[in-house]
């Protein structure tokens, strides 16, 4: 009969503590979930100010013209982009032009926005 009390009076102990240490761990839960909602926040901000930047570098680059011709359209910066690898690359200028498929005078006009020497 002995031990049958002392695992009781354990079991009882054990019960009391786990009011104590359950609370602790509220104490945890709570700080984790006010964590995890700042970050939240702050990368909603983030998320932000990104798009700000990109709306800014988009209406900054605009397309470049071609220069002699008003009735000219203007050239896209992928296509500007395209031109200005394969000039890097070695193409000449009717390969780059045929490539793009823009004339050669127009190539010549991008390359020379771009400061580009010929």
């Amino acid at each position: 009969m002995d031990i049958e009390i002392i695992l009781l009076s354990i079991g009882l102990i054990c019960i009391i503590l786990s009011f104590f240490i359950g609370n602790t761990s509220r104490k945890s839960e709570e700080e984790i979930e006010n964590i995890s909602i700042s970050l939240h926040q702050e990368t909603n901000q983030l998320k932000k100010r990104l798009k700000a930047v990109e709306e800014e570098l988009m209406i900054s680059a605009g397309p470049v013209t071609n220069g002699h011709r008003r009735n000219s359209k203007p050239v896209h910066e992928i296509i500007i982009n395209q031109i200005l690898s394969l000039q890097a690359q070695g193409y000449s200028i009717p390969e780059i032009a045929k490539r793009s498929s823009l004339s050669n005078e127009e190539v010549m006009n991008v390359l020379k926005s771009r400061g580009v020497t010929l």
